[in-house]
């Protein structure tokens, strides 16, 4: 500062500092357009959000995507004709700024609300017809993740289950993306919640790999029945698989 102005260089320095904040990237094959933190700045969109997407498919009132980050899930089952309507619910302020971004930027019908999503959740019961989450993967202590990507990677599962269970109508289902090592502690936190795993999808990067994380849907129903869907089955030896290439908007 120089009599109270603030330098040309300094301004310049301030906006370049800001664009790397952040970087605009395009998803399901351009059909979606998505501002996010760059790169080592916080969590990313990947594949796990346009697979979730997928495999929830069509839905027949609001969608709510709890522990939205930037809005991916939600803009992608739009975009694919899936839904018209949704609701975004996350913690973190600056996520929910760039989500807002988002939907105007993809003129989506879609409305945003910051805060804890079990909070938000029980003060909007049952207005989902379908749930989608791509909860953190590690419980508070378990694992190291960097700061940047803190509130998005480490989290209670349980808090996202209820949330979810208490979203949902009458015969609404939600749909969760989750480690495939972790599917035991999944479904029986869901079960705590109130909700009953009724299909189950494994998603491995190669025919002849473990699975990698694991696709569930769950109602408000009686225990059992429940469905094992195909695999999916991410790349082979020409690269991504024809299923892929579909979800990613190849």
């Amino acid at each position: 500062m120089v009599g109270g102005r603030i330098k040309s260089t300094e301004v310049r320095a301030r906006a370049a500092d800001s664009a790397k904040r952040t970087s605009t990237d395009a998803v399901f094959g351009g059909r979606v357009i998505v501002e996010q933190p760059a790169r080592g700045r916080g969590y990313r969109v990947n594949a796990d959000a346009l697979i979730l997407a997928d495999f929830a498919g069509p839905a027949h009132g609001l969608v709510v995507d709890v522990g939205s980050g930037v809005g991916s899930v939600a803009l992608v089952m739009i975009a694919r004709g899936f839904a018209k309507q949704a609701l975004l619910v996350d913690v973190d302020e600056a996520v929910c700024e760039l989500a807002v971004a988002n939907v105007m930027h993809n003129g989506a019908d879609i409305d945003v609300m910051c805060g804890d999503a079990l909070d938000v959740a029980r003060k909007n019961r049952g207005v989902a017809s379908s749930v989608v989450c791509n909860p953190p993967y590690f419980e508070p202590g378990t694992a190291r993740v960097s700061k940047a990507s803190e509130k998005a990677r480490s989290g209670e599962l349980e808090r996202f289950g209820r949330a979810a269970r208490e979203f949902l109508g009458k015969r609404g289902r939600a749909h969760f993306v989750y480690p495939a090592t972790d599917l035991a502690r999944l479904l029986v936190t869901l079960r705590g919640a109130g909700l009953e795993a009724k299909r189950l999808r494994l998603v491995h990067a190669k025919a002849d790999a473990p699975a990698r994380v694991a696709l569930v849907e769950a109602r408000v129903a009686k225990a059992g029945g429940l469905a094992i869907a195909p695999p999916l089955v991410e790349r082979d030896t020409h690269g991504y698989t024809r299923q892929m290439k579909t979800l990613l908007g190849l």
